[in-house]
């Protein structure tokens, strides 16, 4: 039984047992015949009389009694049941609360352990990035190094000029020869220095610069970095084999905007896309063999030609694409360079230093680079680079410095935009990267990061 019928029940028996009992007629037959109590299906009290004829108690003054605490004990029954439903609905609204308050507290758990998460999985990020900084670490102090070079560098030059000015004003207070020293020495530590400027370790290569869209699939476009000042010829050689013929565009703007060239037969097809141009010859490999040929434009004839010993050819040691690419001549700041690989050093790439005008080998540096796993490569300031594939998603992962016969695994993304890459070189003059693409002659350019050392100048 519910608490608010019990209550009504309590007020029932309180009338029944008092009040009734004082109104009810001494006469049987004028009274109450039956009254009584139950209790229904919700747990509620009723209560039932079956009260006398109503001729009989509209004339009883103590019916009428009787009406009016029937009547107070409807109105407080119906206050009752109206609290009663109030009680429901608040229990059920407690009951509610319960369960979201339940909800949230489990909630609320689960943020606590995400947060926690993400707490370590961002600890975890930034550690990496901070692993990946740190070899930055040393540059950035030979940085403030080569800094104090230069402020030393301003500072003698700061000097002498007072000398010289001094000098003007009081001839004889210096020996001539003496200053004469110390300007020259200052003048080839400078030179040191700028030469190191232009020289540093790859750290990113830009977006691809279209320039043109001809040829074949595969190929070779160039300039020379050794050209004149105001010389932009472009050189370009469509194929990989069976072909003997080079353009020579007047300038980079007749390049991209005219097919207006002169033609230059060379005396053997060349083998592969390792063709360089280099003041003012061409040295490319001849087809199906191991020679090295260098031809003079000028004079439209072979200046020299050597075999490049135990350097392996026609397929024998290819990039990834294939195409006859066993040797890949190129240039940097320091010179001419061939790259290839040998049985001796079981098929690992190979890189010898050439002198330009004898073709013979100054050094070799052996790498544990398979030469059939490179997509490319290309040399800058000593190093070799060389990238993981040529087609899809491309980078440059591996790097050889010949400096110091050292190699280490690198990432620098490089952008395949037209799914193929046969030749990839790097111009130290431009200071950027060609490359053939499927059919379209393209630029990067590089960023490098300058290092200099004082034991160096």
């Amino acid at each position: 039984m519910q608490p608010a019928s019990k209550l009504l029940t309590l007020i029932l028996l309180i009338f029944m047992g008092t009040e009734l009992t004082q109104v009810l007629p001494a006469n049987p037959e004028e009274s109450w015949q039956v009254y009584s109590s139950a209790q229904d299906s919700e747990g509620r009290c009723v209560c039932t009389v079956v009260a006398p004829q109503q001729s009989m108690c509209s004339r009883d003054a103590r019916t009428k009694q009787l009406r009016q605490l029937l009547e107070k004990v409807q109105n407080m029954t119906q206050s009752i049941q109206v609290l009663d439903q109030r009680t429901q609905r608040d229990l059920q609204y407690v009951e509610k609360m319960e369960s979201q308050l339940r909800g949230l507290e489990t909630k609320f758990r689960q943020v606590e352990e995400n947060h926690k998460q993400n707490i370590a999985k961002q600890y975890k990020a930034i550690k990496a990035k901070m692993e990946e900084l740190r070899p930055l670490i040393p540059v950035l102090e030979e940085y403030k190094a080569d800094a104090k070079l230069v402020l030393q560098f301003k500072e003698e030059v700061r000097n002498l000029t007072s000398v010289l000015s001094e000098l003007q004003e009081e001839m004889g207070a210096y020996d001539y020869e003496e200053l004469h020293n110390r300007v020259s020495n200052l003048e080839e530590r400078l030179r040191a220095c700028m030469q190191k400027l232009a020289c540093g370790k790859l750290t990113g290569i830009s977006d691809p610069i279209t320039i043109k869209t001809s040829g074949s699939r595969f190929g070779s476009w160039m300039t020379d970095p050794l050209a004149p000042e105001g010389d932009t010829r472009v050189w370009y050689m469509d194929g990989y084999h069976n072909n003997r013929f080079v353009r020579e565009y007047k300038s980079m703007h007749d390049f991209m905007t005219s097919d207006n060239f002169t033609s230059h037969r060379l005396p053997h097809p060349w083998s592969g896309t390792g063709q360089v141009v280099y003041n003012g010859s061409i040295y490319f490999n001849k087809f199906q063999s191991h020679v090295i040929i260098k031809f003079d434009f000028r004079t439209s004839s072979i200046s020299k030609s050597r075999q490049l010993d135990y350097a392996g050819f026609n397929n024998a040691y290819h990039y990834a694409w294939g195409g006859h690419s066993d040797i890949d001549l190129m240039v940097d700041e320091g010179g001419l360079w061939a790259v290839y690989a040998t049985n001796q050093n079981a098929g690992n790439i190979v890189i010898s230093k050439l002198n330009p005008n004898t073709l013979q080998i100054i050094k070799s540096w052996t790498t544990n680079h398979p030469k059939r796993s490179a997509g490319e490569s290309f040399m800058i300031c000593g190093t070799l680079y060389v990238t993981n594939g040529y087609s899809g998603g491309t980078k440059v992962y591996y790097a050889y410095s010949t400096n110091s016969s050292t190699y280490e695994y690198i990432d620098i993304p490089l952008q395949n935009k037209y799914s193929h890459i046969s030749m990839l070189d790097y111009n130290p003059r431009d200071r950027a990267l060609y490359a053939w693409n499927n059919g379209h002659q393209v630029l990067y350019n590089v960023t490098l990061f300058h290092v200099i050392r004082s034991e160096e100048l």
